[in-house]
């Protein structure tokens, strides 16, 4: 497969399943958590389809289209790792959704991300919201949801959290 059909695949999946946890999503009181900025273009999704959500965004710098950009406010800055961390007083609240794009395609370096971003992100969630990531995460205290049709296997990952670990 050419990384243009893999690209194509991907974001086709992503758009999928986005809008498809809107109403399951919309059911939790909180933010939501869009890990990795990119270009701006599932940041400005999330605007659309959760017009009444406040959305927090996190990278490590903003280098995305203007008019895709969060303001100062919902834009935090920094290695997520760390950021991730200390942002409850900033956000304010536990969050409904958290969309997670920060993979990086090599298999090492994403299993040791995974083993820190699962206990960062666990802490932020309310009980109900719903994780979706490209990564496997290690989350006890969740269940995985049914993908729609169509979404290839491994492509993401869904998860809603049942109770506080």
């Amino acid at each position: 497969m050419s990384r243009l059909d893999s690209f194509i695949r991907r974001m086709t999946s992503q758009k999928t399943l986005l809008e498809f946890l809107v109403d399951k999503v919309n059911e939790v009181d909180g933010p939501i958590l869009e890990l990795g900025l990119g270009n701006g273009r599932t940041y400005d999704h999330l605007r659309e389809i959760y017009p009444n959500k406040e959305i927090f965004v996190f990278d490590f710098a903003m280098d995305c289209h203007p008019s895709c950009a969060p303001d100062a406010h919902h834009m935090i800055l920094g290695n997520i790792r760390d950021t991730l961390v200390f942002c409850g007083p900033r956000i304010g609240a536990k969050a409904s959704f958290a969309h997670i794009d920060i993979g990086s395609a090599d298999p090492t370096n994403d299993l040791a991300t995974a083993s820190w971003l699962a206990p960062s992100i666990d802490a932020h969630m309310a009980v109900g919201g719903i994780i979706l990531c490209a990564l496997e995460l290690n989350l006890p205290n969740y269940e995985t949801l049914k993908k729609p049709d169509g979404i290839h296997r491994g492509r993401y990952h869904i998860y809603r959290k049942t109770s506080e670990a």
